[in-house]
């Protein structure tokens, strides 16, 4: 693992979040994406040498909507960033398309303390 790539923060409000984090704290967004197969809408914002993820769902069916339900808004993953797909990684499912084009797998928390981990890896 190279470093910690982002924190992933899901929200039930991109907006309000974005105002907060920008207008609050001074951060500034570079990246904003919708994942419509995923169910969701992202937004990027860098701080130091790492990012915070805040995350959107589209819908009731997106692959954050349980977590919100459940748990509400608040911190969903950590997510490192990795030179190639670790061969030895227990993932939930294969890396696949991710947000800002980059490859992307989860670790169960089950596996990992309970902590939902992802592992990317950014084309260079």
């Amino acid at each position: 693992m190279k470093k910690l790539d982002h924190v992933g923060i899901v929200t039930d409000n991109l907006a309000k979040s974005l105002a907060f984090f920008e207008g609050s704290l001074g951060l500034r967004c570079t990246h904003q994406e919708e994942l419509p197969e995923r169910g969701i809408r992202v937004a990027f914002l860098p701080i130091g040498d790492t990012r915070i993820e805040l995350i959107e769902p589209l819908h009731a069916n997106s692959e954050v909507s349980g977590f919100l339900a459940k748990r509400g808004p608040g911190v969903h993953h950590l997510a490192f960033e990795s030179e190639s797909a670790p061969s030895k990684l227990e993932t939930i499912k294969p890396f696949e398309l991710g947000a800002d084009g980059a490859q992307i797998a989860f670790v169960h928390p089950k596996k990992t303390g309970g902590v939902l981990v992802e592992v990317c890896v950014h084309e260079s």
